[in-house]
């Protein structure tokens, strides 16, 4: 709950206006985390004791390193060009 309390704090400060989407991700997450204790179902989507999947986690970095103001890595590797 604390890291999504600090990305959307983080934004706000430095006036970085999240996404609605985002906006809407970090509230549906806080909520499951509340009521289920972790915001994700299947087992195999993350690992167990962790409060989020490991694409949630990702997210959740990219948003924290928009609201600080740093380059947002793209997570998948860019195919590579086929050799002539």
């Amino acid at each position: 709950m604390n890291a999504l309390k600090r990305a959307r704090r983080s934004a706000e400060k430095a006036g970085v206006s999240l996404s609605e989407w985002e906006g809407d991700f970090l509230d549906s997450v806080g909520e499951r985390i509340q009521t289920h204790g972790r915001a994700f179902a299947d087992p195999e989507k993350g690992a167990p004791g962790q409060a989020f999947s490991t694409m949630q986690g990702r997210k959740l970095k990219e948003i924290t390193a928009k609201a600080n103001g740093e380059e947002i890595r793209p997570w998948m590797r860019k195919a590579k060009k086929a050799e002539e």
